[in-house]
């Protein structure tokens, strides 16, 4: 890193194209070390590096590299836990949470942008040439979107929060989890350019997303081929896992899809979820077979109590012929026997152990037929 906190080398990568985008979006010179803008914001020079890291950024050492609004964020944190708001523990993770999640979301909209619209960059101009006009153009407009759904996803998440029956609602409710997971995926990725498979994640992403907000879901996070979502609802969690395998399986550059889900307690933190919910619906994801569903038993004994799918009786059933196609002896498996108002079919599996959790009975879920 060079003295002023840039880094780079001449020609092509001029640290001056960068040092004026930074100005452009802070709207702010560089005026203070560290230490000057901790003492500007009357903030201990330990907490303002907790802050600082915490938020996702490197140390830089006593580089003169911070604005004045860095001395303002530095001075509202700490006047949160002055003011008894906040703990310095609680004022630590809104930076981290803040700083992860948009991170993300500058790194995602840096590299579309800059990818998409300078494509055709006219002859003897470089990508750094156009990037100035083009983040003075668009960064207005994304501040303003920015706040604007931070703001309406505030008002969602502190709906939940007030109609929580407990307070311990808030943090460690019961919850439908659902895994969504390509099937093949590493396999795959070994055969495909960069470019198709950041298209086909794109696609995977995108579809799921979509859908599951669409229908009453909260995405909480994608790991490439991977993504969870959760909902208060198991019948509505239902509907969106067989929308899911439904829509993808249309696309025929998507792998096959699999589903694990279950219900119960789980903790919300940082808005990630946790606990053995979570796990048990990873797990169930990780035996469910290509293009299926599995859920756990507190799953289905919750959609039986809603009417999503009808009583259960004694008798052979697909279970059982599975069971006996993979070897194992039948047993007189209990079957479903759907009511005329019930949306979905399940089929007993056979227990069997499930690393960290014992033994578990998986059920497989499916979209009643009219025939039924």
């Amino acid at each position: 890193m060079a003295e002023d906190g840039s880094s780079g080398t001449a020609g092509s990568h001029d640290p001056t194209v960068a040092l004026e985008l930074e100005r452009l979006i802070l709207d702010a010179p560089r005026r203070y070390t560290p230490y000057q803008a901790a003492r500007a914001a009357d903030v201990p020079m330990e907490l303002a590096t907790r802050f600082w890291r915490a938020m996702g950024f490197p140390d830089i050492g006593q580089s003169r590299a911070l604005t004045d609004g860095d001395v303002i964020a530095l001075r509202r944190l700490a006047g949160l836990i002055e003011s008894g708001l906040l703990s310095e523990s609680m004022a630590i993770q809104v930076a981290r949470s803040t700083g992860q999640t948009t991170a993300r979301l500058a790194g995602w909209q840096m590299d579309t942008f800059l990818e998409n619209l300078t494509q055709s960059v006219e002859p003897g101009l470089t990508r750094a040439d156009v990037a100035y006009p083009l983040v003075e153009l668009l960064l207005p407009e994304l501040e303003q979107f920015l706040v604007y759904v931070w703001r309406r996803q505030l008002a969602a998440v502190t709906g939940r929060v007030v109609q929580a029956a407990e307070d311990n609602e808030i943090t460690s409710g019961r919850l439908a989890v659902g895994f969504a997971d390509l099937v093949g995926f590493t396999r795959l990725s070994r055969r495909l350019e960069e470019e198709e498979l950041g298209e086909l994640v794109e696609t995977f992403e995108n579809t799921c997303s979509d859908l599951i907000a669409g229908q009453g879901g909260r995405v909480i996070k994608t790991l490439g081929d991977e993504i969870l979502y959760v909902t208060e609802d198991p019948s509505t969690a239902a509907e969106i896992a067989l929308s899911l395998i439904e829509a993808l399986a249309e696309d025929e550059t998507i792998p096959a899809l699999r589903v694990g889900m279950a219900f119960g307690t789980v903790t919300q933190r940082m808005g990630d979820v946790f606990g053995t919910t979570v796990n048990l619906a990873s797990r169930l994801t990780s035996i469910a077979p290509k293009d299926a569903v599995l859920i756990d038993g507190e799953f289905a004994a919750a959609l039986e109590q809603n009417g999503s799918v009808g009583p259960v009786e004694e008798g052979p059933g697909l279970a059982e012929a599975l069971s006996v196609a993979a070897g194992m002896p039948a047993s007189g498996l209990p079957v479903p026997v759907p009511d005329a108002g019930a949306r979905f079919h399940l089929q007993p599996m056979w227990r069997r152990p499930v690393r960290g959790l014992g033994l578990v009975e998986p059920w497989l879920l499916s979209r009643r037929t009219k025939a039924e």
